[in-house]
């Protein structure tokens, strides 16, 4: 060995050696975040819990599965009717997450059941948007510690379906969708049975509801401020009677939302398809969420939980939102109390339309408490492990 090469071999070494531990380090934290993605966020089973199950125990293929996903039940001592609520179709729609989890936390029946699904699309929350800047987490304070929960993306993780098609047909209809919306859960219903992860997901949440004999569904969503249908209820043309009188009796109690029919032509969204594949009364909501849209600024932590924008405020200035929008944002907690205020008046209504079939529930957390005491007032302890 030359001189020359002994030098220069003893220059590169210790470089080459802190590149290594570098790589190694890098890669150690990535597989950390990796497995911490997937590790589920807490939801406790409140009084009205009377029974859990999983989504593998209607279709036993789920289980093992990146699908399967918890179905909580709430039974009242009287037989009535039955209601599906469904939150986390698309994860990053958190209010959805949060009124589905404080129903599970809160409510309970007297009559009828109420069966809910606060993760209906699991995959989608163990990652965010690419290239979006979206926090994993959001926290709420309770009196009994800090709850964290998952921002989540609107698709199914591609660790769990990949590839994406160049274009994607519905399964039934065979309407033409660009590729990544195979990923979206709500873009496939009913599903399919022997698909790939997504359709196979759809189809194990309608056989749920088909074998519970689910009565009336609401499916939960947010969207971003500049979006037309947002404050919204869309229902399949058997629910436009139970959903016209859901938004009477939210405008009644001071809190606007407008209606429309679900367009018989778009296919394998949750209002047209359940309609069209289930006895159920089918009926999808939307709150206003800013950390989802184009105007926004920094996409964090404040941005996901207190909804306040500078840049919306502007837009709403120039007239480009769909909804008011002030220095008061749409905080998290406002959205999920319009969720939950939704849940409400769309029970009275079904019960006046189904006398002999109702389902009666207390305990829910009342709009203007969840607004002025927040979320976490109503959020329960995680049990110790």
């Amino acid at each position: 060995m030359t001189m020359k090469r002994f030098f220069d071999d003893a220059f590169h070494r210790p470089r080459a050696l802190l590149l290594i531990a570098a790589a190694a380090a890098t890669a150690i934290a990535s597989g950390a975040m990796f497995l911490s993605m997937h590790e589920a966020e807490p939801i406790v089973a409140g009084p009205g819990v009377t029974s859990q199950k999983m989504l593998s125990d209607y279709v036993p293929a789920m289980a093992g599965t990146p699908a399967d996903t918890p179905v909580f039940i709430l039974e009242g001592a009287e037989p009535g009717g039955t209601a599906l609520v469904l939150g986390g179709t698309h994860p990053q729609e958190i209010s959805g997450l949060m009124g589905a989890v404080l129903m599970v936390e809160n409510a309970t029946p007297q009559r009828g059941r109420i069966i809910v699904l606060p993760q209906a699309n699991r995959s989608g929350f163990t990652h965010t948007d690419p290239l979006e800047g979206f926090p994993h987490t959001y926290k709420i304070e309770t009196a009994g510690g800090t709850r964290w929960f998952r921002v989540g993306m609107r698709l199914t993780n591609p660790v769990h379906q990949w590839p994406d098609p160049d274009l994607h047909l519905h399964p039934q209809s065979g309407e033409r969708m660009v590729g990544w919306e195979s990923r979206n859960l709500n873009r496939n219903f009913p599903g399919d049975p022997d698909g790939r992860y997504t359709t196979r997901l759809n189809a194990a949440i309608v056989a749920l509801a088909r074998a519970e004999g689910v009565d009336i569904v609401l499916d939960m969503h947010e969207a971003y401020p500049e979006y037309p249908i947002i404050n919204m209820l869309v229902a399949h043309e058997r629910a436009f009677e139970i959903a016209t009188l859901t938004m009477i009796g939210l405008q009644t109690r001071g809190i606007a939302m407008d209606l429309m029919a679900s367009p018989p032509a778009l296919r394998g969204l949750s209002h047209r398809e359940f309609g069209d594949h289930t006895e159920a009364f089918a009926i999808l909501s939307e709150t206003a969420n800013p950390a989802m849209g184009r105007f926004r600024g920094r996409t964090d932590e404040a941005l996901v939980v207190e909804g306040k924008d500078v840049n919306y405020v502007r837009a709403a200035a120039l007239d480009r939102l769909f909804v008011p929008f002030d220095e008061n944002g749409h905080p998290l907690r406002e959205r999920t109390a319009r969720q939950l205020a939704t849940i409400e008046e769309m029970l009275i209504a079904y019960n006046e339309a189904n006398p002999d079939k109702q389902v009666e529930v207390s305990g829910i957390p009342a709009y203007q408490a969840v607004i002025d005491e927040g979320i976490g007032r109503f959020l329960l302890p995680v049990p110790a492990q």
